[in-house]
């Protein structure tokens, strides 16, 4: 690994704590699905920079993309019993 792929690898891993921090500490509940799902973002980056391509997609499929979507999903799905 070259000292840039280093570099860029430490800055994902920064940004991806950034916002699971942000996902954890915030009080809005869309704000916290969104860090989740920019977590998983930066981890499909982080394994596509580390070589591991197959990898990175899934998780981008899945854990940015399906998981994300799932979420907001199921909260609109309450937000609509809770007004009824």
């Amino acid at each position: 690994m070259t000292v840039l792929l280093a570099i860029l690898a430490i800055i994902l891993a920064l940004a991806a704590l950034v916002a699971a921090l942000i996902s954890v500490l915030t009080r809005s509940t869309v704000t916290a699905v969104l860090a989740a799902g920019l977590v998983s973002l930066m981890s499909s980056v982080l394994f596509l920079v580390l070589a591991a391509p197959d990898v990175a997609m899934t998780e981008a499929a899945i854990g940015s993309g399906l998981t994300t979507f799932l979420f907001f999903f199921v909260l609109g799905r309450i937000r609509r019993e809770g007004k009824s």
